[in-house]
């Protein structure tokens, strides 16, 4: 950072090195079509959460922990305990005592420095002109740009791409007239920016002129500067690497943001210069955050981090407490019927409700694509969507088929006449200068429009997968898988075989088997996805379960599992489902192809289903976690549940209605175990329960499925509601009530202005009066051998740095005594409630 000593050269094959490392940990964000649960420090969790804690406050002054006056509150309400304190200190052989915590929060909390970037040291001469700061400047210029350039949805007019994104702002910045109104002599030095990203890249680093050591950190800071825009570009660098290519978009991105480091700066470097106090605010910066200072124990322990495990200590004490105690077996007979749940927290109500009108039904946890790794392509159209994890690539096609290829024709032309002729409209109202005559010309017909849509109604609002087909005819059509793997009956057995082993189902199969995916409701929603299946890449699972349905009642595929040691009964069905999360109603599919006879068990099974939703929905209610909607205390109970019932239709029908449902808010656990160990056990939908018996998986396959799939995919939902919650500026996309749509589906702004916003936004977190999401890591507990989960533990690293760098917390209940062990600094502790039981196992 010497002005007078020359830059050091260089090398090519560094450069790279250093651009990678600052681009790999930005997280990605899904687009709100398909949108999904992201951990946004995913690239980080090869070090600990304090350590990144620590990181980020530096880089960005961006928190990983909530701040001390939560923590006091939390404290004197009486969730956190002193022996929780205890236990928190015990974990990490800390000396300090849980009076030194208690009283370390009682004052103000020490404020940390932010690494500076040299246009931050001119915000005080633009203060004095009384400008807007750069920060805000360049944040709208490059925010704006980017909209423009990733448009492929909403807007006709958009900047030319075929150059790349650095060369295309290039040109616009370079042609924008307006530059010189934000600071005299910009436009002359945009033309002198270089041609090439990486070349501008080497010209800030060599301005900067900082230490070997520091270079990834500057890069870094910039990156978190325009943070939404770069997790969009880490996006599409992520499905290109599933496709095993590349993208450069992200390193482009770098680039654009430190562009603007070399336009501000205006050349001086003496004392006094923007430049000087750069040098000394960095410098003030980077000492403060190595010295030890502030925010932590006598021994080096973050006072944060504890109280954080203390909170997550008094949450996993009674569970721990209520998983060790005996449970009844599993059912000794056959189950009158097996019901396949997805392992969102939402199933829990209802699978326990279900249990209960049904005691004779077994309910299994599932991930919510049911094993299917397939894209979906609605009939008549061109668009595919992903149907499984953001993890996964597609292997397998499902489309949509009627009863002949005449009906198929005939519907695909239809749809697709409807579909073109509303996008004729919608261009229409696009063009420059309709807005000024539609209303003259359409006044009356879109007031009568805008007075029905703001009517009450419970009737649902048409799914995107059903738009431009009338009701009936949508009916006609089911998903079929129709190439991959699974194309032939041979390898379709196969995958029938290894889903139901997964699912743990058979050998003993009931005579109706429900495949429940799960679906929100929702009006006038961007983040509507968010609410829908992560599992299914923000989609509901109807897709996957009625084509998995209708794969396990093939003839040829039953006959092809006996080769492959899975014998279904003739007289067993599987049928489709879904559950609408918003209103707890779960509707059945196809139950037109069940055989002869079928049609008085369906009955009976949609009533059972309808009263399980009555006591699903009372539950939460009771709870109070309907918002705005209550049980009238005047009705009987099946009164007052269809009035209860009636408020959630309308308010998923709502277009003013800010909170649907709360999603997934509060999640904090994810069981991998047999529903023996859970029945019976009021979990309060916050644990992801998924079936695992530990005696059938002899080799340790499915185990190694579940920690390396399902738990991540609940992990990064956990901490995509823990980041929203801690830092809803910076990981959160704040108030609803300001969101405008970015390029038809990329994202939203708050406002019309700033950085592309990613994450939840403040309405899925919080009721105006206090949070609904506790901000906890996602505790693991799994029904297996020790050996089993070490090994796999070890063989997978990502599942290693998640457990080891104390990104979720790992338990494990012994199947034979219900002991329970904690991993722990690298070994298994025996966890025990009280502070003083817990021991080296």
């Amino acid at each position: 950072m010497n002005a007078a000593t020359l830059p050091r050269p260089l090398a090519p094959q560094r450069l790279e090195t250093d651009i990678e490392s600052a681009c790999q940990r930005i997280a990605p964000t899904w687009p709100l079509d398909r949108y999904i649960a992201v951990n946004p420090h995913w690239g980080r969790i090869g070090q600990t959460l304090e350590a990144v804690d620590d990181e980020l406050a530096l880089r960005a002054g961006s928190r990983l922990t909530m701040p001390y006056q939560y923590f006091r509150e939390r404290w004197q309400a009486g969730a956190i305990q002193r022996s929780d304190l205890q236990l928190a200190l015990n974990e990490v052989s800390s000396s300090a005592t849980p009076d030194d915590l208690i009283t370390a929060i009682a004052g103000d909390e020490p404020q940390r420095p932010r690494l500076p970037l040299l246009s931050d040291a001119h915000e005080p001469q633009r203060r004095r002109r009384q400008q807007l700061p750069w920060a805000d400047t360049i944040s709208q210029q490059i925010s704006q740009f980017c909209a423009a350039y990733f448009d492929q949805d909403q807007s006709d007019w958009r900047p030319a791409t075929g150059a790349g994104l650095y060369a295309s702002w290039r040109q616009a910045l370079i042609d924008d007239l307006t530059l010189d109104g934000h600071e005299p002599a910009l436009q002359a030095r945009a033309e002198k920016l270089p041609l090439h990203p990486r070349a501008t890249i080497v010209a800030v680093l060599s301005m900067f002129d900082i230490d070997d050591a520091e270079r990834v950190t500057l890069l870094e800071t910039a990156l978190l500067r325009i943070n939404g825009w770069a997790a969009w570009c880490a996006y599409l660098r992520w499905q290109a690497r599933l496709a095993n290519a590349d993208d450069d978009h992200i390193a482009q991105l770098l680039a654009i943001r430190l562009a603007w480091e070399l336009l501000i700066d205006d050349g001086a470097r003496g004392v006094g210069s923007a430049w000087s106090r750069w040098c000394s605010n960095w410098h003030s910066a980077t000492l403060a955050a190595s010295s030890n200072d502030g925010g932590l124990t006598g021994d080096g322990h973050s006072i944060r981090g504890l109280w954080l495990r203390a909170q997550e200590i008094a949450y996993q004490r009674p569970l721990v407490s209520a998983l060790s105690q005996p449970r009844d077996p599993e059912l000794p007979m056959t189950p009158t019927v097996q019901a396949v749940f997805c392992i969102d927290v939402r199933s829990e109500p209802m699978r326990r409700a279900l249990e209960t009108v049904l005691p004779s039904a077994q309910t299994l946890g599932f991930a919510g694509f049911f094993g299917l790794p397939v894209r979906y392509t609605p009939l008549g159209t061109s668009s595919s969507r992903p149907q499984l994890p953001g993890l996964l690539a597609p292997a397998m096609d499902v489309v949509d088929r009627s009863s002949s290829s005449a009906t198929d024709a005939l519907l695909a032309t239809r749809r697709q006449q409807r579909l073109a002729a509303g996008d004729v409209w919608d261009r229409f109202e696009r063009m420059p200068g309709t807005a000024f005559t539609r209303i003259e010309t359409t006044g009356l017909a879109l007031a009568g429009a805008l007075l029905r849509r703001s009517l009450p109604r419970i009737r649902a609002p048409q799914q995107p997968s059903s738009a431009g087909l009338k009701p009936y005819e949508a009916q006609l059509l089911r998903p079929l898988l129709t190439s991959g793997p699974g194309a032939t009956p041979i390898e379709r057995a196969q995958l029938a075989a290894r889903i139901l082993k997964a699912m743990n189902l058979g050998p003993r199969f009931a005579r109706i088997v429900l495949l429940v995916g799960h679906g929100s409701t929702s009006a006038n929603n961007p983040h509507a996805a968010s609410l829908d299946c992560g599992a299914c890449c923000g989609q509901t699972g109807e897709a996957n379960a009625r084509a998995l349905a209708m794969l396990l009642n093939d003839a040829d595929v039953r006959a092809a599992l006996v080769a492959e040691g899975v014998t279904v009964p003739r007289t067993t069905r599987f049928i489709a489902a879904l559950h609408n999360t918003t209103t707890d109603q779960i509707e059945l599919f196809d139950t037109d192809l069940a055989p002869p006879g079928s049609p008085t068990d369906l009955r009976a099974l949609q009533a059972t289903l309808d009263s399980a939703g009555r006591i699903a929905r009372a539950e939460r209610c009771g709870n109070g976690q309907l918002s705005g909607a209550r049980l009238d205390p005047r009705l009987d109970a099946d009164q007052a549940d269809k009035r209860l019932l009636q408020q959630l239709q309308r308010r998923a029908c709502d277009w003013s209605q800010t909170r649907p449902e709360w999603g997934l808010a509060n999640n904090a656990a994810f069981i991998v175990a047999p529903r023996s160990r859970t029945r019976g056990l009021r979990l309060a939908g916050r644990s992801f329960l998924h079936e695992y018996d530990p005696q059938r998986d002899v080799d340790g396959s499915v185990l190694e499925q579940i920690m390396t799939a399902p738990m991540v995919v609940a992990h990064w939902i956990n901490l995509q509601y823990y980041a929203s919650t801690v830092d809803n500026l910076r990981f959160g996309c704040g108030n609803k009530l300001l969101h405008n749509v970015v390029g038809g589906r990329i994202g939203v702004f708050e406002g019309n202005a700033g950085d592309l916003r990613i994450g939840l936004p403040l309405q899925s977190l919080h009721d105006g009066e206090r949070w609904r999401h506790e901000p906890l890591r996602l505790s693991v507990f799994i029904e297996a051998p020790r050996e089993r989960i070490t090994a796999i533990t070890a063989r997978h690293q990502v599942v290693a740095q998640l457990v080891g760098n104390r990104w979720l917390h790992l338990f494990r209940i012994d199947p034979l005594d219900r002991h329970i062990e904690h991993w722990n600094q690298g070994r298994w502790e025996t966890w025990l409630p009280q502070a003083s039981e817990a021991r080296a196992a």
